[in-house]
């Protein structure tokens, strides 16, 4: 029983170290590393990263990996930050709206801001005509719109 508390206390507050920051470093940079790698890199035997490794994942410090795919691969080059504010922020309205546009495969990040906008979205389409069809058809058709602005991407410097 000990234990069982002592894990679910470890996973539950899980204490980052020196070492475990340059496990997530590496890890961030190349999360495809064997941990054969990862413990050579960390200065670790791989018995210990391993360990480490999967402490912070159920502690939920590595919330996941994943694979970055190119969007022109997926034919959703054109990228617009849309701004968008609601004429009314109660409930019913945000909670709707926030599952309407949650749903739809074009937006692929969506932050609800403090102050004006209400809310942020990344939206990823083919083209300009795409995106024309998007506005209109889906996000202006929801109701509750007060306000949108689209900010096109220019050039991606970082991500």
């Amino acid at each position: 029983m000990r234990e069982l508390l002592d894990k679910t206390s470890m996973e539950q507050s899980c204490v980052v170290d020196e070492t475990d920051r340059a496990i997530l470093a590496a890890l961030g940079q190349e999360g495809r590393l064997t941990n054969v790698e990862l413990a050579e890199r960390v200065h670790l035997t791989p018995g210990p990263c391993l360990r480490r490794v999967q402490r912070l994942e159920s502690s939920g410090v590595i919330e996941g990996y994943r694979a970055m795919i190119s969007p022109d691969a997926l034919g959703r080059g054109f990228e617009v930050v849309l701004e968008v504010e609601l004429a009314r922020l109660d409930r019913d309205s945000v909670v709707a709206f926030e599952e309407s546009m949650a749903a739809f495969d074009e937006v692929t990040e969506f932050l609800r801001l403090f102050g004006a906008p209400d809310y942020l979205l990344r939206v990823a389409v083919a083209d300009l005509p795409a995106y024309e069809t998007f506005l209109m058809d889906r996000v202006m058709a929801l109701p509750g719109i007060q306000r949108v602005n689209s900010r096109f991407t220019m050039k991606r410097l970082k991500s």
